[in-house]
């Protein structure tokens, strides 16, 4: 397996409530996130969440989709949703919210992994830096498309 581990921060103009919303209801991720291909519940969670399992299929800039359960382990509400990845990759994804003001909002979502796909850890010693560009490319999708959608909110 191959470690790689990733730290994004998005500066959105909109208040943690809304931010925190779109965020924690990842089934809508395909609706706004381009590159978030399908999104399924497998196992619905407490009442704010905790316990649920989604599997999530992503396509990306580069020729190839990923499919993974993540299964949320720990939420703070306004501040913290943590989970467990498992399947074609195998870590943990920390989402984190400040409000900077009323009307601002600071995202950190750090993301550590490994694959397990027997063809992404043959590659990986001279595909590495396209992974790392193909992982920003979606969190940058991920953002624009956030920024849109709350825009409209």
């Amino acid at each position: 397996m191959s470690d790689y581990e990733f730290i994004t921060v998005w500066n959105i103009n909109a208040p943690i409530e809304f931010v925190w919303e779109t965020i924690k209801d990842s089934k809508s991720w395909p609706e706004w996130w381009k590159g978030v291909v399908r999104v399924v519940e497998l196992k619905k969670g407490d009442a704010d969440g905790l316990g649920s399992i989604q599997r999530s299929t992503w396509k990306s800039a580069l020729p190839y989709t990923l499919e993974f359960d993540s299964e949320v382990v720990r939420i703070e509400p306004m501040s913290v949703i943590e989970a467990r990845a498992f399947g074609e990759l195998d870590g943990n994804g920390l989402w984190q919210f400040e409000a900077v003001s009323d009307a601002s909002t600071r995202v950190q979502y750090d993301w550590r992994v490994k694959t397990t796909r027997r063809w992404m850890n043959f590659i990986a010693p001279i595909a590495r830096p396209f992974f790392t560009w193909n992982h920003n490319v979606i969190m940058r999708w991920g953002e624009e498309g956030l920024k849109k959608k709350l825009e409209r909110t």
